[in-house]
């Protein structure tokens, strides 16, 4: 079961750390798409959520309490998804259903997340190949 973890941390974290690296070096260009989305002080928040996706990212993958990390992709999945993906606010069909699909996918990112901090979280040490034990113990 440890390899199979391992290689579902690798890919999972493999999004977030794009997704990271993104926020990160092209600022402004989110900044301006978060902005004509609605979002508040865009280039702040874009930073921060670029750091929120490394540290989650980083702590999923290297197995550093992996749980934590998993808790933090869940904080950034749910409001990007109710903030930038609300699709019941499109008046256009196309629009609209990509903005659906959007939505639904970070949801359901979301929903692994939470089963990926509750999988470890429980587990606790037993759960080999990870460099820390879990920060919280949910038994």
């Amino acid at each position: 079961m440890d390899i199979l973890v391992l290689i579902g941390r690798i890919l999972f974290a493999a999004l977030f750390l794009g997704s990271a690296f993104g926020h990160l070096r092209q600022t402004s260009t989110m900044a301006e798409y978060a902005a004509s989305r609605g979002a508040p002080s865009s280039v702040p928040v874009i930073r921060g959520s670029g750091l929120l996706l490394l540290v989650g990212g980083l702590s999923v993958l290297l197995g550093i309490w992996a749980d934590l990390g998993a808790l933090l992709l869940a904080v950034f999945l749910i409001p990007t998804a109710l903030l930038m993906h609300a699709f019941w606010k499109e008046s256009d069909a196309q629009a609209r259903q990509m903005e659906m699909v959007q939505f639904q996918k970070d949801m359901a990112l979301a929903g692994a997340s939470l089963m990926l901090l509750a999988l470890i979280s429980h587990t606790g040490d037993a759960l080999g190949l990870m460099l820390t034990g879990p920060a919280f113990d949910i038994g």
